[in-house]
């Protein structure tokens, strides 16, 4: 099936908003940078996946054209999950049989984790964040299986909206994001038994030092 990947990302001097007691606002947005530029690095190994950028921040436009990405306009700019609908709607006009709508702050991901996941065969396989509660990656067959609904929570209400449909698929690479100083230490621990993430390594080596 041909799978379109959907990456929404916030303009960088207003994201990680609740990092702010751990980090000033030039590092959270050098740190944002970093993740989606890995998140993009990921994607972009991945064989035979394209894909889409919805953002406003000029930044992350340059580095999807960059890296060979769909660009997308986030007039909007109203979260998430409205970008998002963005790329499902595109998904959609272009014929697209799936979306995988993945998050800017995965810095771990791992494109033969990945590919795990494309091998899905389910209308709609959620992978959950390390509480559990949120949602760090939605595969829908087809994009519109569901309206993707981020933020807390997101995990039940996306399960509850799939019904029998779902398919839960927990992806160690893809479990933890960043939106909290406790998310932030769980990452800097993860990074020293992980590969990759070279661009937000570095970034967070400038935080710490």
């Amino acid at each position: 099936m041909s799978t379109l990947a959907v990456l929404p990302v916030k303009v960088f001097g207003e994201a990680k908003q609740r990092l702010t007691p751990a980090l000033p606002p030039e590092r959270r947005r050098a740190l944002a940078e970093a993740m989606v530029l890995d998140v993009l690095a990921a994607l972009g190994r991945v064989p035979g996946l394209p894909v889409a950028v919805v953002t406003a921040e000029p930044t992350a436009r340059e580095a999807a054209l960059a890296a060979g990405a769909e660009l997308l306009d986030d007039t909007e700019q109203a979260g998430q999950s409205a970008a998002a609908a963005v790329g499902v709607r595109h998904a959609l006009e272009r014929g697209f049989d799936r979306v995988l709508l993945v998050p800017g702050d995965t810095p771990l991901l791992d494109p033969d984790e990945l590919q795990t996941l494309l091998a899905s065969s389910a209308a709609v396989t959620i992978v959950p964040d390390r509480h559990g509660t949120g949602t760090n990656a939605l595969l829908l067959a087809p994009p519109d299986a569901i309206a993707p609904s981020f933020g807390p929570g997101s995990f039940e209400r996306h399960r509850e909206a799939a019904g029998p449909a779902a398919r839960v698929e927990p992806l160690s690479t893809l479990t933890l994001d960043v939106d909290t100083g406790d998310d932030l230490g769980a990452l800097m621990r993860a990074l020293a038994s992980a590969r990759g993430a070279a661009a937000t390594r570095a970034a967070l080596s400038r935080v710490t030092a």
